[in-house]
């Protein structure tokens, strides 16, 4: 049974990965629709003949890499608990340490080893697509940096996470899940709060908008909102990338606007303050706290999903998996694995509400700086630093874009601006 597991799902994998090796490099095509072409959302207009070869390649592997690297690390957990190395990392950890905690850390902790060594070639490949298409300037130190920050970062919050989860299922067989699900409220809370001051810092460093003109033109608009901001953060990211980006992140008096500093050196102060409009959006119509509500909902049909469908699995595969009881430490690969499947799944809804909020935040930026021209220009150059495509194919737009696609955004945008200038006129 063991052998027909692992046999099956890799030929599954295989077959997957063709799939969409032949959607992406074979059945789909860039070509604009016809209405579109020529517009101020044709990429032909503002990318050059090169440029435009270049994003296609980029994105198309791009792409592709993002497709396959999720049901890998399905296949990975898989593969770690048929050939029982969940168990043995167990034994490690109780032929190590004494206390059932300490037992938990070490299990943990070779757990990960294995998953990020297993999946660093991908995280490389990546790494390395970016150096190419010049879109990443970071020095492979500095990378192997973020990674090696990325472990740890994610082996604490997991650890903490795990020995609650147990602990409950254990004490609750039946209820665990609803138990889990209740003390991730104020857990969820507190890490998106603690987040701009403790995570961040890590990976980067954020100052005061250095540009005191700029940034009273900034609070000006945050003003305007009713936003009560005293600042406006800028982060060192021209070390690692040449993309640009701005984002809202945080609650409370946590609650920050951040700009790379790329933005700041490749954007004029009317695209920075369309930029800035569309993220008082996010803060003005509480789509972080949105988010966070949309999260917890989801967080609990997927936690009873996964509280049967262990119990199911492990009733049927159980000997195969060398799983004897869920409660047991060595079924977490099988937990990952589950929370993993279930968040792609459930990717193209939040995907859709991400696009609808960020399309209310576009229409809020029009209204607050009535520059749609500054908007479009903007977008452009986002395209043009990212080798960005413009018109996605339907199912990279489904699961991977939280945001409207250029095209959608910037022909909204050439709409609005002659809505506008023929109310001038």
């Amino acid at each position: 049974m063991t052998r027909k597991i692992g046999f099956y799902a890799v030929v599954a994998y295989v077959l997957y990965g063709l799939f969409f090796y032949w959607y992406l490099f074979q059945y789909t095509s860039p070509t604009l629709p016809f209405e579109f072409q020529g517009s101020k959302a044709d990429p032909s207009t503002f990318l050059n003949s090169r440029e435009l070869v270049l994003s296609e390649e980029y994105s198309r592997v791009r792409n592709f890499l993002f497709f396959i690297s999720t049901p890998f690390e399905w296949l990975l957990y898989l593969f770690i608990l048929l050939f029982g190395f969940s168990k043995t990392f167990k034994k490690w950890g109780e032929s190590s340490a004494k206390y059932k905690p300490l037992q938990t850390a070490i299990y943990l902790f070779w757990l990960n080893l294995t998953a990020f060594f297993m999946t660093f070639p991908l995280g490389y490949i990546s790494y390395s697509l970016s150096k190419t298409y010049h879109i990443s300037t970071q020095s492979f130190p500095s990378w192997m940096k973020d990674e090696l920050i990325d472990f740890w970062v994610n082996y604490v919050i997991l650890y903490l996470i795990v020995i609650v989860l147990y602990w409950l299922m254990r004490k609750s067989q039946k209820k665990w899940w609803l138990y889990a699900w209740l003390l991730s409220i104020p857990f969820t809370l507190f890490l998106t709060f603690i987040q701009p001051v403790v995570i961040d810092p890590l990976y980067n460093d954020f100052t005061p908008l250095k540009d005191k003109a700029l940034e009273a033109e900034i609070l000006k608009l945050a003003s305007a909102s009713n936003i009560p901001a005293n600042h406006v953060f800028e982060v060192n990211m021209s070390d690692k990338t040449s993309a640009l980006n701005a984002y809202v992140t945080g609650i409370g008096s946590n609650a920050r606007i951040v700009l790379w500093d790329t933005s700041l050196k490749e954007l004029e102060n009317d695209e920075i303050l369309f930029v800035m409009a569309h993220e008082m959006a996010h803060y003005v119509e509480k789509h972080i706290y949105i988010g966070i509500g949309i999260s917890l909902f989801f967080s609990l049909f997927g936690l009873y999903f996964v509280y049967k469908l262990m119990h199911w699995i492990v009733h049927r595969w159980g000997h195969a998996l060398k799983i004897s009881k869920v409660e047991d430490i060595h079924s977490l690969p099988l937990v990952l694995l589950l929370i993993s499947m279930l968040l792609f799944t459930v990717n193209p809804v939040t995907n859709l509400i991400s696009r609808y909020e960020e399309k209310r935040a576009d229409n809020y930026a029009v209204q607050l700086t009535e520059d749609p021209e500054a908007g479009i220009v903007t977008f452009q150059k986002l395209a043009k630093t990212g080798l960005s495509e413009v018109n996605p194919p339907l199912l990279v737009k489904i699961f991977r874009y939280s945001h409207p696609t250029m095209l959608e955004r910037i022909s909204k945008l050439e709409e609005e601006s002659i809505r506008l200038q023929n109310q001038q006129q």
